[in-house]
């Protein structure tokens, strides 16, 4: 268990130091100060006009999920950052199997068009 006292520590510290970054703006906050003005809705200067709820097109997300993909492939490739001598063939053929895995459905929403732009 002693092992593990670093970590408990530093959890323990940042928390402490999350719960005070959190509350401390509430003693200096003051509701006194609102007015009707400071709390009607606001939207470039005009009044707000429309449904909020609109629909969207699906490529705005096709294009958000195109963005996220690359984020897992850094975290997984993580495990490359060792020397060669000391990874195992079983971690450099899971590498390019999570790659090719990456690659083709890289290349299949390329053949489907989910990269283009109208």
């Amino acid at each position: 268990m002693s092992e593990f006292a670093p970590i408990c520590i530093y959890l323990v510290i940042s928390l402490l130091v999350s719960l005070i970054l959190l509350g401390l703006p509430f003693p200096f906050a003051s509701n006194s100060s609102t007015y009707p003005e400071k709390l009607s809705a606001y939207e470039c200067g005009f009044d707000p006009f429309g449904d909020a709820r609109s629909r969207f097109d699906i490529r705005f997300y096709l294009v958000s999920i195109l963005f996220i993909i690359p984020d897992p492939e850094v975290t997984f490739s993580f495990p490359w950052a060792v020397p060669p001598n000391k990874i195992d063939p079983f971690g450099s053929w899971s590498m390019m199997t999570f790659l090719l895995i990456l690659t083709i459905g890289s290349l299949y929403e390329w053949k489907r068009g989910a990269s283009d732009r109208e």
